[in-house]
Protein backbone atom coordinates (compact mmCIF):
# COMPACT_ATOMS: atom_id res chain seq x y z
CA UNK A 1 0.00 0.00 0.00
CA UNK A 2 2.48 2.37 1.20
CA UNK A 3 4.81 1.64 -2.72
CA UNK A 4 1.60 2.36 -4.19
CA UNK A 5 0.90 5.47 -2.74
CA UNK A 6 4.45 6.95 -3.57
CA UNK A 7 3.96 5.88 -6.88
CA UNK A 8 0.61 7.49 -6.53
CA UNK A 9 2.57 10.96 -5.53
CA UNK A 10 5.13 10.34 -8.17
CA UNK A 11 2.60 9.91 -11.03
CA UNK A 12 -0.32 12.40 -10.66
CA UNK A 13 -0.98 14.67 -13.41
CA UNK A 14 -1.46 18.29 -12.52
CA UNK A 15 -5.10 19.20 -12.44
CA UNK A 16 -6.77 20.78 -16.20
CA UNK A 17 -7.07 24.19 -15.77
CA UNK A 18 -4.86 25.12 -12.97
CA UNK A 19 -3.58 28.89 -12.95
CA UNK A 20 0.14 29.58 -12.71
CA UNK A 21 1.50 30.08 -9.28
CA UNK A 22 1.43 33.32 -7.99
CA UNK A 23 3.63 33.07 -5.14
CA UNK A 24 3.09 30.48 -2.45
CA UNK A 25 4.30 30.23 1.15
CA UNK A 26 5.78 28.17 3.42
CA UNK A 27 2.01 27.79 5.33
CA UNK A 28 0.12 27.07 1.92
CA UNK A 29 2.82 24.23 1.37
CA UNK A 30 2.59 22.64 4.74
CA UNK A 31 -1.08 22.81 4.43
CA UNK A 32 -0.88 20.85 1.07
CA UNK A 33 0.96 18.29 2.52
CA UNK A 34 -1.28 17.55 5.83
CA UNK A 35 -3.73 17.71 3.03
CA UNK A 36 -1.76 15.22 1.47
CA UNK A 37 -1.23 13.00 4.06
CA UNK A 38 -4.85 13.21 5.71
CA UNK A 39 -6.11 12.04 2.24
CA UNK A 40 -3.67 9.18 1.88
CA UNK A 41 -4.93 7.86 5.22
CA UNK A 42 -8.61 8.37 4.79
CA UNK A 43 -7.98 6.21 1.38
CA UNK A 44 -6.06 3.24 3.11
CA UNK A 45 -9.06 3.78 6.20
CA UNK A 46 -11.68 3.37 4.04
CA UNK A 47 -10.61 0.24 2.33
CA UNK A 48 -9.95 -1.51 5.79
CA UNK A 49 -13.32 -0.09 6.48
CA UNK A 50 -15.12 -1.35 3.34
CA UNK A 51 -13.49 -5.07 4.39
CA UNK A 52 -15.29 -5.19 7.51
CA UNK A 53 -18.41 -3.97 6.44
CA UNK A 54 -18.15 -6.73 3.44
CA UNK A 55 -17.34 -9.17 6.89
CA UNK A 56 -20.29 -8.01 8.67
CA UNK A 57 -22.66 -8.28 5.46
CA UNK A 58 -23.49 -4.84 5.27
CA UNK A 59 -22.84 -4.65 1.43
CA UNK A 60 -23.85 -1.55 0.20
CA UNK A 61 -21.79 -0.13 3.06
CA UNK A 62 -18.84 -1.01 1.56
CA UNK A 63 -19.31 0.04 -1.76
CA UNK A 64 -19.67 3.49 -0.61
CA UNK A 65 -16.26 2.97 1.34
CA UNK A 66 -14.55 1.68 -1.34
CA UNK A 67 -16.00 4.33 -3.53
CA UNK A 68 -14.69 7.27 -0.56
CA UNK A 69 -11.32 5.75 -0.77
CA UNK A 70 -11.01 5.92 -4.75
CA UNK A 71 -12.05 9.91 -3.93
CA UNK A 72 -9.92 10.17 -1.00
CA UNK A 73 -7.02 8.41 -3.67
CA UNK A 74 -7.48 11.27 -6.62
CA UNK A 75 -7.87 14.12 -3.85
CA UNK A 76 -4.52 12.96 -2.62
CA UNK A 77 -2.79 12.88 -5.93
CA UNK A 78 -4.21 16.52 -6.84
CA UNK A 79 -3.06 17.78 -3.85
CA UNK A 80 0.69 16.12 -4.74
CA UNK A 81 0.92 17.46 -8.26
CA UNK A 82 0.50 20.74 -7.09
CA UNK A 83 3.16 19.78 -4.17
CA UNK A 84 5.23 18.93 -6.79
CA UNK A 85 4.87 22.10 -9.19
CA UNK A 86 5.61 24.47 -6.36
CA UNK A 87 8.70 22.86 -5.91
CA UNK A 88 8.38 20.00 -3.06
CA UNK A 89 7.91 16.65 -2.69
CA UNK A 90 4.62 14.77 -1.24
CA UNK A 91 5.37 13.55 2.21
CA UNK A 92 3.80 10.67 2.64
CA UNK A 93 3.31 9.16 6.11
CA UNK A 94 0.78 6.19 6.71
CA UNK A 95 -0.92 5.11 9.72
CA UNK A 96 -2.09 2.05 10.81
CA UNK A 97 -6.27 2.20 10.50
CA UNK A 98 -8.61 1.50 13.77
CA UNK A 99 -11.18 -0.39 12.61
CA UNK A 100 -14.24 -1.33 14.90
CA UNK A 101 -17.76 -2.35 13.88
CA UNK A 102 -19.08 -0.96 10.57
CA UNK A 103 -21.34 1.54 12.61
CA UNK A 104 -18.41 2.85 14.35
CA UNK A 105 -16.25 3.04 11.24
CA UNK A 106 -19.03 5.25 9.60
CA UNK A 107 -19.20 7.20 12.55
CA UNK A 108 -15.94 7.67 12.16
CA UNK A 109 -15.70 8.60 8.91
CA UNK A 110 -18.67 11.12 9.28
CA UNK A 111 -16.54 12.59 11.73
CA UNK A 112 -13.54 12.85 9.78
CA UNK A 113 -15.60 14.08 6.90
CA UNK A 114 -17.10 16.72 8.88
CA UNK A 115 -13.88 18.01 10.30
CA UNK A 116 -12.46 17.73 7.03
CA UNK A 117 -15.25 20.03 5.37
CA UNK A 118 -16.37 22.59 8.57
CA UNK A 119 -12.82 23.84 9.28
CA UNK A 120 -9.68 21.87 7.60
CA UNK A 121 -10.48 22.54 4.32
CA UNK A 122 -12.02 26.01 4.80
CA UNK A 123 -8.66 27.37 6.81
CA UNK A 124 -6.36 26.04 4.03
CA UNK A 125 -8.38 27.94 1.48
CA UNK A 126 -8.29 31.01 3.49
CA UNK A 127 -4.59 30.77 4.05
CA UNK A 128 -3.95 29.50 -0.05
CA UNK A 129 -6.13 32.55 -1.43
CA UNK A 130 -4.40 34.89 1.58
CA UNK A 131 -0.91 33.78 -0.56
CA UNK A 132 -2.13 34.57 -3.93
CA UNK A 133 -1.72 30.39 -4.68
CA UNK A 134 -4.72 29.89 -7.04
CA UNK A 135 -3.43 26.05 -7.59
CA UNK A 136 -3.79 25.34 -3.93
CA UNK A 137 -7.04 26.60 -3.93
CA UNK A 138 -8.14 24.90 -6.23
CA UNK A 139 -7.21 21.71 -5.22
CA UNK A 140 -8.63 22.44 -1.79
CA UNK A 141 -12.18 23.52 -3.29
CA UNK A 142 -12.60 20.54 -5.09
CA UNK A 143 -11.85 17.99 -1.98
CA UNK A 144 -13.67 20.49 -0.24
CA UNK A 145 -16.50 19.96 -2.19
CA UNK A 146 -16.61 15.88 -1.87
CA UNK A 147 -15.55 15.13 0.97
CA UNK A 148 -19.09 17.63 1.63
CA UNK A 149 -20.89 15.24 -0.27
CA UNK A 150 -19.38 11.89 1.42
CA UNK A 151 -20.39 13.24 4.64
CA UNK A 152 -23.67 13.46 3.46
CA UNK A 153 -23.33 9.57 2.15
CA UNK A 154 -22.08 8.81 5.31
CA UNK A 155 -24.97 9.89 7.15
CA UNK A 156 -27.82 8.53 5.38
CA UNK A 157 -25.92 5.07 5.48
CA UNK A 158 -26.13 5.29 8.82
CA UNK A 159 -29.83 6.42 9.15
CA UNK A 160 -30.91 3.79 7.14
CA UNK A 161 -27.73 1.46 8.29
CA UNK A 162 -30.18 -1.84 7.84
CA UNK A 163 -30.87 -1.29 4.30
CA UNK A 164 -27.50 -1.41 2.90
CA UNK A 165 -27.11 -5.07 3.09
CA UNK A 166 -26.75 -5.71 -0.74
CA UNK A 167 -23.65 -4.03 -2.88
CA UNK A 168 -24.59 -0.65 -4.59
CA UNK A 169 -22.79 1.39 -7.32
CA UNK A 170 -21.44 4.56 -6.35
CA UNK A 171 -20.18 6.50 -8.48
CA UNK A 172 -16.78 9.03 -8.69
CA UNK A 173 -15.36 11.56 -10.92
CA UNK A 174 -11.92 10.87 -12.13
CA UNK A 175 -10.68 14.52 -12.13
CA UNK A 176 -11.73 15.80 -8.44
CA UNK A 177 -13.30 12.91 -6.30
CA UNK A 178 -16.63 13.79 -6.40
CA UNK A 179 -18.87 10.82 -5.10
CA UNK A 180 -22.41 10.33 -5.72
CA UNK A 181 -25.50 7.52 -5.58
CA UNK A 182 -26.67 8.42 -8.69
CA UNK A 183 -25.87 10.03 -11.82
CA UNK A 184 -28.67 13.34 -12.33
CA UNK A 185 -26.50 15.01 -13.34
CA UNK A 186 -24.98 15.83 -16.90
CA UNK A 187 -21.53 16.84 -15.93
CA UNK A 188 -19.53 16.87 -12.42
CA UNK A 189 -21.23 19.62 -10.08
CA UNK A 190 -17.37 20.80 -9.12
CA UNK A 191 -15.61 20.79 -12.21
CA UNK A 192 -17.45 20.05 -14.93
CA UNK A 193 -16.19 16.71 -16.08
CA UNK A 194 -18.83 14.83 -18.27
CA UNK A 195 -20.85 12.08 -16.16
CA UNK A 196 -19.75 9.24 -19.29
CA UNK A 197 -16.43 9.92 -17.55
CA UNK A 198 -17.47 8.90 -14.05
CA UNK A 199 -15.89 5.80 -12.27
CA UNK A 200 -18.26 3.05 -11.14
CA UNK A 201 -17.55 1.66 -7.83
CA UNK A 202 -19.47 -1.24 -5.98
Amino acid sequence: MRAKLVLLAMAAAPLVGLAQDNGSTATTMKNLQAAFRGESNAHQRYLAFAQKADEEEYSGVASLFRAAARAEEIHAANHAAVIRKLGGAPDVQLEEPVVQSTRENIEAAIKGETYERGQMYPDFLRQAGSDGNAEAERTFTLALAAETEHAKLFQNALDNLESFTEARVFYVCPVCGFTASELNFNSCPSCATPKERFEQVR
